[in-house]
């Protein structure tokens, strides 16, 4: 009687569990997100990840090296860019894809930081991702890859700083053109590589001020580039000095004058008008002559002001009116208005002289006496101003010369990354080898350390160290030379860690010492390099979940 007794409890609770789990199964499911909002999650997620990464590396793969080619982009209002910088090509696609789009702002983010190598991280980043798909496959936990990665960073930051790097004379010209002509030999502008390498060291050295850590290379804001179309690139130069598209205001103020006494102002020299609407009652006739007379004897006590200060030149940033160009011309002073901000602060660093904001506190210090001539030409149809000759001029202009625009924009983008690889050698003058070699050495380094890691870290931290080699390998690929000859006489060349120097040629396609050839980098914007490419790469591998959706319209 107890067995049957304990038997029909059994079934009971079996019935009653059977029934709450389909009153259960039968509840509604909860929806926490929109209807409208996609979810993504899972492997599905960071492959798609991966593969958006390696389709932007292979869009710009082309463009490494000394035969890198040039991509064509049409912007919607029919305007064309030519170009084989990466930062250049990636800022003009539109995609859709997040991490593509995280992959394209790395490129910014480096050609913002070092000015170089935008199209060698992105390769790098997108060969690393894609030397992760494999353990993702065999269901690697991310933060495993992750810590391979990371360590892996550390030792190569190491490898880099203290057995391939060399240090650079910066008070060497010979030693610091070699440096700027590896940089060039990779871009368009190098069929006047000379000239280039000396435009850029001129055009650096100008603006460097301060001495050590405390020094200050702002080629951003001093180092203006003024690309004027018409005769060749030969008389493409640097201004020891300013150059604006501006012409005198007056047809009698002088259009030449040595040594002048310049003076700027950030203030109009006209009447100023009220911000609000302003009403005027006029009771008799004589009121509104008056009136005339105020703004009058305003302008003329503002002119007065100038004048009792003696300059020979005075730039605004505002306007002049008709009789304070009268007043001026009249005391033999040539004035220049509506000059930017920017190019009001490059003359005050080239002439000595300081920005004042009324007339009336003029005072001598405020003048510059720094320029050697001012003078107004005419190139092609527009007149420009110079202010040149300077003494001791802690800014510049570079005037480039050439048969179109769009050669002018792709040579100014070539010249901007040479003068970052000047001032990138000036703050931390050390280099290392170009061509690959560097980073050949750095994957021998790595696959020998790999021996030393325990657990199945090893196997990702080994992946960094293949991942490297995509740098030479697109290098030998992009000068139609055999990729897997050259790539295994180049393992050889670095096997015993010897031979840290040779790379590839990326003109012949042959195996060179490149300390001989004089293809370096600096060992800035290799770190640079190494450090975004990799840090992109772990975090792209975090994401586990994409939310996508549109809100509805209101």
């Amino acid at each position: 009687a107890t067995t049957t007794k304990q038997y029909c409890l059994t079934i009971h609770k079996l019935f009653v569990a059977t029934v709450r789990s389909a009153t259960m199964s039968r509840q509604p499911q909860v929806l926490v997100l929109n209807q409208n909002v996609k979810r993504e999650e899972g492997k599905k997620v960071q492959i798609d990840n991966i593969r958006a990464a390696k389709m932007v590396a292979d869009v710009i793969r082309t463009c490494l090296g000394p035969r890198a080619m040039l991509k064509m982009l049409m912007d919607p209002m029919g305007g064309i860019v030519m170009t084989s910088d990466g930062n250049a090509i990636l800022r003009e696609i539109v995609v859709q894809h997040p991490a593509a789009k995280s992959m394209i702002e790395i490129a910014r983010t480096q050609d913002e930081e070092v000015g170089d190598g935008t199209t060698s991280v992105i390769v790098l980043a997108g060969e690393l991702l894609a030397g992760a798909e494999e353990f993702f496959d065999q269901k690697m936990h991310p933060k495993v890859i992750i810590a391979a990665y990371l360590r892996a960073m550390d030792d190569i930051i190491h490898v880099l700083e203290n057995d391939i790097s060399t240090p650079i004379d910066i008070n060497d010209r010979e030693q610091m053109v070699k440096v700027v002509r590896s940089c060039i030999g990779t871009k368009l502008i190098k069929q006047w590589e000379q000239l280039a390498c000396h435009i850029a060291l001129d055009a650096v050295n100008t603006v460097a001020m301060g001495e050590g850590s405390r020094q200050e290379i702002d080629i951003k804001r001093y180092a203006k580039v003024e690309k004027v179309p018409g005769g060749t690139l030969e008389e493409s130069k640097v201004l020891q000095g300013v150059m604006l598209n501006k012409d005198v205001t007056h047809a009698k103020m002088r259009r030449r004058i040595e040594k002048p006494r310049i003076l700027l102002l950030d203030c109009g020299l006209e009447y100023t008008k009220g911000e609000s609407q302003t009403n005027v009652e006029f009771v008799r006739d004589s009121d509104f002559s008056r009136m005339l007379e105020i703004e009058e004897e305003y302008i003329k006590e503002q002119c007065a002001h100038i004048i009792a200060a003696k300059p020979d030149l005075v730039f605004t940033e505002k306007g002049v009116s008709d009789l304070a160009q009268h007043f001026l011309a009249k005391e033999n002073i040539t004035a220049i208005r509506r000059v930017r901000k920017s190019d009001n602060n490059r003359i005050a660093r080239a002439c000595g002289a300081q920005i004042v904001n009324r007339p009336d506190e003029i005072k001598e210090e405020d003048i510059g006496t720094g320029c050697g001539l001012f003078e107004v030409k005419k190139i092609g149809d527009e007149y420009f101003t110079f202010v040149v000759e300077c003494e001791n001029p802690k800014a510049c202009t570079i005037l480039l010369r050439g048969p179109s625009q769009d050669l002018l924009k792709e040579v100014e983008r070539n010249l901007q990354d040479a003068m970052s690889v000047v001032r990138n050698v000036l703050l931390n003058p050390r280099l290392v080898p170009g061509g690959g070699a560097a980073e050949i050495a750095i994957s021998v380094a790595l696959s020998e350390k790999a021996r030393t890691v325990e657990g199945v870290t090893q196997w990702p931290y080994k992946a960094v160290a293949k991942a490297l080699e995509i740098i030479p390998t697109t290098l030998i690929q992009n000068c139609g030379a055999s990729t897997i000859r050259l790539l295994t006489e180049l393992r050889a060349k670095h096997a015993n860690c010897e031979n840290v120097s040779w790379g590839v040629d990326g003109n012949k396609g042959v195996l060179a010492d490149m300390n001989e050839l004089g293809i370096v980098e600096p060992l800035a914007v290799k770190l640079q390099t190494i450090k975004t490419a990799i840090e992109t790469a772990t975090l792209l591998m975090k994401i586990d979940a994409i939310v996508s959706g549109a809100k509805k319209n209101a």
